[in-house]
């Protein structure tokens, strides 16, 4: 089976749909290595690379599209030129898109991954061209696939209730925390804290800077905190950021939140072992990756009830109203005091941590592709 997937995500994406991408389509690419049967993987991507292109991966070449990423989605998406992604890639058995945007093809059936869609229940959260983009794009993508893959059975039901779609041609795929995301060891965790000169009591939080993601309510919680406990955010300002910063200068802890960009993985691992938790306030989630990334690495989770973080954290977390500051900061004032809690917490974190498996949903996505090559 020769299988085209747009990679383009893989390369200039290194945090969200680009870390799904990179993950989902390794896993896959080990899963055909060990199928009894014969599969290749072209990853077509266009663009300056942000992220290396896989070098080792099994049965997998890549080829760089004629245009860069946005004249590309602009002679696609939008002006829906021609452009048969499977012809491009020298021929295909099936072609998949990994970011909401099913490419175009000539013969072969194609997949879509929808990994939320905030764009239609949260609207406002989204910046209005980009809104504009998703309102376009997902739906008609999501009507010209044979397979959407869905990030959550959360999301799964809201491609099958607000697009419309055939509950039978969407099928959840969970993300999963890559290796790299594991209980660091004191002597890295206080390396990396004094590389990025954080110290002390801090909850950390990770992701864009974007409405969606709720910080202000983390500033207030702090608010309700000890002086002493600190905030660290690690996500770089996206859209629709201003306010946010300005929530930020207003709330009376400024000085008691740090903000990190450029911190890679590893760097991350160790910032996650450090905390005192790893708060997630999202209003809403197709998947919330974070929360299992902090999981696996030994950290309690506080996180909001939105979305799919329910869904994903279960028992394992503190689950919280997105909104609810005073919640927060009782959850994060009890991890401080009651050892026994966090402890409890922190066994059921890496039990629910250990369920999200790349190898396994590569599996999965395998299987699915051949069944639509068979039919």
């Amino acid at each position: 089976m020769r299988i085209a997937i747009d990679f383009t995500a893989g390369v200039r994406q290194p945090a969200g749909v680009g870390r799904y991408t990179r993950g989902l389509v390794r896993a896959l690419a080990h899963a055909a290595d060990d199928d009894h049967e014969d599969h290749s993987l072209t990853l077509l991507w266009s663009g300056r690379k942000r992220m290396q292109l896989p070098a080792n991966w099994p049965g997998v070449t890549t080829r760089q599209l004629p245009l860069d990423e946005r004249w590309m989605t602009v002679a696609v998406q939008r002006l829906r030129l021609p452009f048969p992604a499977d012809l491009y890639a020298g021929g295909a058995d099936i072609l998949y898109s990994p970011d909401f945007a099913l490419a175009p093809r000539w013969r072969a059936p194609g997949v879509v991954t929808i990994h939320d869609l905030s764009y239609v229940l949260f609207p406002e959260t989204h910046f209005p061209p980009l809104r504009k983009y998703l309102e376009d794009t997902v739906p008609r993508s999501v009507r010209a696939a044979s397979l959407v893959l869905a990030d959550s059975d959360q999301t799964r039901r809201d491609v099958i209730n607000h697009l419309g779609t055939d509950p039978a041609k969407v099928l959840t795929v969970l993300s999963a925390p890559d290796d790299v995301f594991k209980p660091a060891t004191l002597a890295s965790i206080e390396a990396v804290l004094a590389k990025w000169n954080v110290g002390g009591d801090y909850v950390i939080s990770v992701g864009t800077i974007q409405p969606r993601k709720n910080l202000p309510v983390i500033f207030e919680a702090l608010r309700q905190l000890p002086d002493s406990v600190r905030m660290v955010h690690v996500g770089r300002p996206g859209w629709l950021c201003d306010p946010i910063f300005v929530a930020l200068d207003r709330s009376g802890v400024k000085d008691r939140v740090t903000i990190l960009s450029g911190v890679d993985d590893d760097d991350l691992a160790a910032l996650y072992g450090g905390a005192v938790a790893c708060v997630f306030p999202s209003v809403y989630e197709g998947f919330g990756l974070p929360c299992v990334e902090a999981m696996a690495c030994g950290v309690p989770v506080i996180a909001s009830h939105g979305g799919s973080l329910a869904e994903v954290v279960q028992d394992a977390g503190i689950i919280v109203d997105p909104f609810d500051s005073k919640a927060i900061a009782t959850g994060v004032r009890r991890l401080m005091e009651d050892s026994a809690f966090r402890s409890d917490l922190i066994r059921r974190g890496h039990a629910q941590a250990s369920l999200f498996r790349w190898d396994e949903s590569g599996l999965k996505v395998l299987e699915a592709f051949k069944d639509i090559v068979g039919r």
